[in-house]
C-alpha cells in the first residue's frame, strides 16, 4: 500500500446561493492566498453566473467546481440556502 499524505488546504472558500434573482451566487474567501482565491472565484462564478440551484446544469457545474477546488487544494463549503433535513 502507498501512504497518501494529506496536506491541509491552501485556502478555503464558501459558495453561497443568494436567491432566485440574479446574481444567484457569491464566492467568499475565508483564508488563504488572495490571488489563488480570486482566480478560483472567477472560474466558479463563470460556471454559476446564470444558474439557479434548481437548474439541471447546476449539478454538472458543481461537480466541475469541486474538481477544480480539489486540483488547487482549496477547501470549499456550499451554502445552498436549503433547510437542513430533520430527523
Amino acid at each position: 500500500m502507498t501512504d497518501i499524505a494529506t496536506e491541509p488546504p491552501r485556502a478555503h472558500a464558501r459558495i453561497v446561493y443568494l436567491g432566485p434573482v440574479s446574481p444567484h451566487w457569491e464566492v467568499y474567501g475565508d483564508y488563504g492566498d488572495r490571488t489563488l482565491l480570486e482566480e478560483f472565484r472567477a472560474r466558479a462564478l463563470a460556471r454559476l453566473v446564470l444558474l439557479p440551484r434548481d437548474d439541471p446544469q447546476f449539478r454538472r457545474n458543481r461537480e466541475r467546481i469541486m474538481r477544480d477546488a480539489e486540483r488547487e487544494n482549496i477547501g470549499i463549503e456550499w451554502d445552498l440556502g436549503l433547510p437542513e433535513a430533520e430527523g
